[in-house]
């Protein structure tokens, strides 16, 4: 009797020290598992490309997803457009008055209004405000500049910008994104930079110089 109940208890303990075995060896190939997928899941990571767009940028979109920018300065109307290779070309000057308006652009102008337009596409917002439009105290709610931004081949613009004054440190600009309630500020010389691109554009239409067509 005493050695049976002993045999029954040494089996009993023998096959829990199994199940112990059993459990602790499954937990260890859970772990390996675990440990296995995480390290595919980084390395998933590593190799795939942060499409995310940065949340402090002007603009919506990239400067190549655009058809066309528009300027309205002092009461007129300046179009940067794209032909239909892509390459950009000055619409010409548009005010109430005139009937006709040029097609300025060759490769040297395509270029030149690329990379000016391009670093509007990198103008990032800095600080932003409250927008008080009674006292209008950041010249954005009466602007003389607008921006506005299209997509290609569409009426109605992507985005539009009051362009205000510039702010007191000298080096920044207030800008105020249509339907916003807060103004922004972005590096003052985007605008000028902008501001050049016209003058220099526009003074090629001015002087008669023949760039309507790429070739």
């Amino acid at each position: 009797m005493v050695e049976t109940a002993l045999s029954e208890a040494k089996a009993v303990t023998a096959t829990r020290g199994r199940r112990k075995l059993i459990a602790v060896w499954l937990l260890l190939a859970a772990l390996v598992v675990a440990i296995v997928l995480i390290e595919r899941h980084d390395r998933a990571a590593s190799k795939t490309p942060d499409t995310g767009r940065d949340e402090r940028l002007l603009l919506p979109v990239a400067i190549e997803e655009l058809g066309a920018i528009e300027v309205a300065h002092n009461g007129t109307l300046h179009r940067f457009e794209r032909d239909a290779n892509g390459a950009w070309f000055y619409h010409g000057i548009h005010t109430g008055t005139e009937q006709q308006h040029g097609h300025n652009t060759d490769p040297a102008t395509a270029a030149h209004i690329e990379k000016a337009l391009a670093g509007l596409g990198r103008a990032r917002m800095e600080r932003q405000f409250p927008l008080n439009i009674q006292a209008d105290e950041f010249g954005v709610t009466r602007p003389e500049m607008f921006i506005m931004i299209y997509r290609p081949k569409e009426l109605q613009p992507l985005a539009r910008y009051s362009v205000g004054t510039v702010a007191p440190d000298k080096v920044s600009r207030y800008i105020l994104p249509a339907g916003s309630t807060w103004v922004v500020t972005i590096a003052d010389f985007q605008i000028d930079n902008l501001l050049s691109l016209i003058q220099s554009v526009a003074g090629k239409a001015a002087s008669g110089l023949k760039i309507d067509k790429v070739p």
